[in-house]
């Protein structure tokens, strides 16, 4: 875990608010001058903590209209089985999310489709016959009340 002072905290409270933001501006808001957030936001990069910057877009205006869940139950819970089983998945654009649970169901998957024909497709010739997949559940999302991206900072 990183040893964040305040002033770093509130670096990465307002580059996860708006990652857009100037270096000037940053600096202005959290109490610098420009050259040692520069440094500071450099050292976060360096070290880790900052991952990347990215745009949030919004994916039923570029035609995905569902978001689906999928639940994925594999034969095998050896080292080798689980990995291959990620790769696979690396190489799927449509899976945005990959996480490996603890308990009856070994993976949720947040799977994005233009509409339920494609992910109907998907579902039967990409996921289900994924390597090492014993069974798949899937939950439609119907609407989504609270999407924020990043950690709570104080």
């Amino acid at each position: 875990m990183a040893n964040l002072d305040e002033i770093d905290r509130r670096l990465l409270a307002e580059l996860q608010s708006e990652g857009r933001v100037t270096n000037v501006e940053l600096a202005q808001r959290v109490g610098l001058t420009a050259p040692p957030c520069l440094r500071r936001v450099r050292a976060l990069e360096d070290d880790g903590v900052i991952r990347g910057y990215h745009a949030d877009l919004d994916a039923s205006q570029l035609g995905f209209a569902i978001t689906v869940f999928a639940m994925v139950s594999l034969k095998s819970q050896a080292e080798a089985a689980l990995r291959e089983f990620e790769d696979h998945m690396n190489g799927l654009p449509e899976v945005r999310e990959v996480h490996m649970l603890n308990g009856e169901i070994d993976f949720i998957l947040k799977v994005v489709s233009k509409d339920l024909q494609s992910f109907q497709e998907f579902l039967t010739s990409k996921l289900t016959p994924a390597p090492n997949v014993e069974s798949v559940k899937t939950s439609l999302t119907i609407r989504t009340a609270k999407h924020e991206p990043g950690v709570p900072l104080e």
